[in-house]
Formats: structure tokens, C-alpha cells, sequence
């Protein structure tokens, strides 16, 4: 869908600074580099930069993807985290996708259908991927910058690959702003906890609240691990660090494939 003409006023009351762009390549690439350029206090914590029309997005791996103009939500938002420690900061990108399939998951009542994540940050429904999530540093050490793209309105001819779905795909009519509004919402709540626990997931209840979304725990998987290689098992559960436990085994990147 376009820009909406009244903006995005509910996920304005929860983010300090809201920036639309009309069309950009990327917005993680822009706001990465509008931190390292700015002062701190044009940036705040939760600060957001989006677009509905994003020609050069970035997933993991390097991998690049694009939608038609108006059938996907490309958002940034800026972290700021000094308080949770940097072992610690391995959980972000999980918070922000397990924020996520909750702020998905909600659109979703009443159709019979439910988000579930994929580990580290994928959001899945019906085992079709809806969104996906990169977390990027910046310049300060402190500040990370989230990136999401929900596909919207998507019909299913526009879907770029058969393993995706969108809320158009599924015949639901999705408020980018409730959507956001509660995305936002959920990962400052979280991340908030993380800090005040000084970084213990359990502590803060985060690991919890990952491992009730999480569909890849329990499952038979294959982790195409960045050497090469392949590890293949049951992906028995989260590490204390955020790390996915397979087969005995701790893996902190790589590509998950669900095998049954």
C-alpha cells in the first residue's frame, strides 16, 4: 500500500523521531549512515526511518532483495543499548524478531493461522516467511540499527520466491501503523528488560519470551555454517547467549534450513 496521507501517527507515539521515505534503496544503509554523520541527539534511541518502496534492501549473507513499489514495510530503527553488555548483544536481533512475530501474530487473529519465528530473525506463517530481520552496528558501539521488511499487500504473482508469503498472499488487510506501533512497542519493552538484567536473557525473561515464538526448536534442521560446512540435527534449544544449540553443537550464523 502507499504512504498513508495521515502518516503513521500511532507508531509516532512511540518512536521519538519518525522520518518517511518516499523511495530509497535501502533504509538501514541510510539510517547507518545518517547515525555516523549526525550528532547523537538527532538519533535517539527508537528512532525510525521506513519507506514502502525500498529498490536495493539487504538481507543476511549479503543478499539482496526488492518488491513492487507500495507491497512491502522497509523499516529501520536505531538502538541505543549501552546498557546491556556487548556479550550480551548477540539477543537483539532475536528480540527484534520475536517482537515482530508477536506484532504480526496479532493481525492474524481469527484467520487460523500464526506467526511463528525462525531462528535467529525470520518471521514465518504457515512455514512462509513474511518478514525478515538484519541488525547492522554503526560508527558509535552503542547504537544498532534494526532492519525489517513485512510484505504487505503482496499479491502472490509479486511474491519473489515460491517460500514467501504477504498479508495480500493470505487475503488480509494489515494497518502498517497498528503494525508498527506494536513492533516498536514489544522490542523497546524487551531490550529494556535485557538492560535492566545487565544482559542475563534469563534473568529478563527474554529467553522465554524468544523460545515461545521460536518453531525452529525441536525441529530437524541443517545449518550451512559460514565455513562451508554443514551441521545437521535436532535444534535442541537457546544457548544463555542467544546462540541456537544443534545437535550438541552452539552456532551463531549460518543459513537454518527446517528439514521436518
Amino acid at each position: 500500500m502507499p504512504i498513508p496521507e495521515d502518516g503513521y501517527p500511532r507508531a509516532a507515539g512511540v518512536s521519538p523521531r519518525l522520518q518517511v521515505s518516499e523511495r530509497t534503496g535501502s533504509t538501514n544503509a541510510d539510517l547507518v549512515a545518517a547515525v555516523s554523520e549526525g550528532a547523537a541527539a538527532d538519533w535517539p534511541h527508537l528512532a525510525v526511518l521506513l519507506t514502502t518502496d525500498q529498490t536495493a534492501g539487504r538481507g543476511r549473507l549479503d543478499r539482496s532483495w526488492t518488491t513492487p513499489p507500495g507491497t512491502a514495510l522497509a523499516v529501520s530503527v536505531l538502538v541505543r543499548v549501552p546498557g546491556i553488555p556487548p556479550a550480551a548483544r548477540g539477543w537483539i536481533p532475536l528480540i527484534a524478531g520475536a517482537a515482530m512475530t508477536r506484532a504480526i501474530d496479532v493481525r492474524l487473529v481469527g484467520s487460523g493461522r500464526s506467526a511463528r519465528l525462525k531462528w535467529p530473525n525470520d518471521v514465518l506463517v504457515d512455514g512462509l516467511k513474511i518478514c525478515g530481520i538484519l541488525a547492522e552496528v554503526t560508527a558509535d558501539a552503542d547504537a544498532i540499527v534494526i532492519g525489517a521488511g513485512v510484505n504487505t499487500s503482496m499479491t502472490r504473482s509479486d511474491l519473489p520466491v515460491t517460500t514467501a508469503t504477504s498479508f495480500g498472499a493470505l487475503g488480509i488487510e494489515v494497518d502498517d501503523d497498528a503494525l508498527l506501533a506494536d513492533y516498536l512497542s514489544s522490542l523497546d519493552e524487551q531490550l529494556a528488560a535485557l538492560a535492566g538484567a545487565h544482559g542475563n536473557a534469563d534473568v529478563a525473561g527474554v529467553r522465554a519470551e524468544v523460545e515461545k515464538v521460536c518453531v525452529t526448536l525441536g525441529l530437524e534442521v541443517a545449518v550451512a555454517l559460514p565455513d562451508g560446512t554443514t551441521l545437521e540435527g535436532v535444534a535442541e534449544r537457546i544457548a544463555p547467549d542467544g546462540r541456537l544449540v544443534v545437535a550438541g553443537r552452539a552456532v551463531s550464523a549460518g543459513d537454518v534450513v527446517h528439514v521436518r
